[in-house]
């Protein structure tokens, strides 16, 4: 890792390095850092460990065991006992692994795409990850690694060898984004959204669009910016900062846009783009209108890198989804739309649209959605009537916000005199539902599965996994 020497290292994260006993190798003070990391597991000879102290276990109990690995050294909050290897001493680990990554990436030349939005961020990083690297070397966020902890440690993953960085940029609340921001310094921000998530702090979509909007606080002044034109209060940034907003959408009056857009089920969707004076066709092999926006997005970004319309098609066609983040499974008992891994309104019905394209008997086990604010009682109502208009076949309602979905749904379905033809459950906890989805589902149903991380749902998921 260039110029990631353990005296830099200190310099950057204003620590105090100790030799240890090693003082007969001052070299080692000038050595470059083969990787940094906060898990013990990951560590390599050379590498630098970051002891931190997180919920269920404290990082400084394993500094002897990265000694053991060949680690350079590591930084911690307390002298090391019985460990002779260099250590870096600073008040807070947490606050050193940004001040290195920043650090780090004021090193770097590799442009920096950084994604945030309420719904959809993951989905439109592995699109715009997939266009780019038909012709790059693409480092990407992988997995939930888009927070204050998980960013610092994928910029720190960027190597020679990669060529564009793609990272997911999340957040709960104000200051969160300034502070990625400074460590990303994205060259080009693409904002999927501004949805219902985290109104708990933010307080109204308004608020969240501000929070957001923290990620053009240390961006290139000579960056560009896309975001999502068919969202109304994004629709209405024409200009950050003295930069042009680009807008993506599928309404003709975004610069880049989607026209005859042809479902082919859970199998995805065909249809044309538009992007300025370039027309050409496209296979989005993901399902949902909200993947053909996450898909617009890529166009997006791969027309600023120089990407042609058959490249950006290709690598388009190419991308898959992460497991739980609306992914669909054909299991041997049923197909499976995974959304377990997190929920908010906007993605719960846009899960619920993904699912009515299924041909089947439609299901959808739904569960709470957290950090909502005073309206969680009727967001949750929301998403119940929404289940109903969407046509959806039988709905499974789990977890104490979610009786106000069932309560609504069920309410609504009487005022519509549909309540024969669809059937509603409520369940207090996921493993009494779990104890009566023998008697509810059917072989070959759709089943969409979704829920804040919290419910556990992937419980859920991994139960239909092995039903025969």
């Amino acid at each position: 890792m260039k110029n990631m020497t353990l005296k830099a290292i200190a310099g950057a994260c204003g620590g105090t390095l100790c030799m240890g006993r090693r003082q007969d190798s001052p070299q080692d003070g000038e050595r470059e850092a083969t990787c940094v990391v906060i898990d013990s597991r990951r560590i390599e000879p050379g590498g630098i460990f970051i002891a931190a102290r997180g919920e269920n276990a404290d990082g400084h109990s394993f500094i002897p065991q990265v000694a053991e690995k060949g680690a350079l050294g590591v930084v911690c909050e307390r002298e090391p006992v019985g460990c002779d290897i260099p250590y870096i001493l600073v008040k807070d680990s947490f606050k050193a692994l940004k001040d290195i990554a920043e650090y780090y990436r004021a090193g770097l030349s590799i442009p920096v795409v950084g994604i945030t939005g309420s719904v959809g961020k993951t989905s439109t990083k592995e699109f715009i990850a997939a266009v780019l690297s038909v012709r790059f070397k693409v480092l990407k966020t992988e997995g939930n690694f888009n927070n204050e902890i998980g960013l610092p440690l994928t910029v720190l993953s960027i190597r020679p060898e990669h060529e564009i960085a793609v990272l997911e940029m999340g957040i709960s609340d104000f200051g969160e984004m300034h502070r990625l921001s400074k460590i990303a310094r994205p060259d080009v921000c693409v904002m999927t959204n501004i949805g219902q998530s985290h109104l708990e702090r933010l307080g109204s979509r308004e608020g969240i669009l501000k929070a957001k909007s923290e990620i053009f606080d240390f961006m290139n002044p000579q960056g560009h910016v896309f975001v999502n034109g068919d969202d109304d209060l994004l629709r209405l940034m024409r200009e950050k900062d003295g930069r042009r907003v680009i807008h993506f959408g599928k309404d003709s009056a975004n610069e880049i846009y989607a026209s005859d857009l042809e479902s082919r089920g859970l199998s995805g969707t065909r249809g044309v783009i538009h992007a300025g004076l370039k027309v050409f066709p496209v296979e989005i092999p993901l399902p949902g209108d909200h993947m053909v926006l996450d898909a617009l997005a890529a166009v997006a970004v791969g027309q600023e890198f120089g990407l042609t319309p058959r490249e950006i098609a290709r690598g388009i066609g190419q991308v898959e989804i992460v497991k739980g983040r609306g992914n669909v499974m054909a299991l041997p008992f049923c197909t499976v739309i995974d959304g377990c891994y997190n929920a908010n309104p906007g993605s719960m019905k846009a899960a619920l649209q993904m699912l009515t394209l299924a041909f089947e008997r439609k299901v959808a086990i739904l569960g709470d959605m957290f950090e909502l604010g005073d309206d969680k009682e009727r967001l949750h109502g929301e998403v119940g009537i929404c289940a109903l208009e969407q046509g959806i076949d039988v709905l499974v309602c789990t977890g104490e916000l979610s009786r106000h979905m069932y309560e609504k749904a069920l309410s609504f379905a009487r005022e519509k005199g549909c309540a024969d033809r669809m059937e509603i459950y409520y369940f207090e906890n996921r493993d009494e539902m779990l104890g009566e989805l023998p008697h509810i589902l059917k072989r070959g149903d759709a089943v969409l599965v979704k829920a804040s991380h919290g419910m556990q749902f992937e419980k859920v998921v991994e139960w239909l996994e092995k039903k025969k």
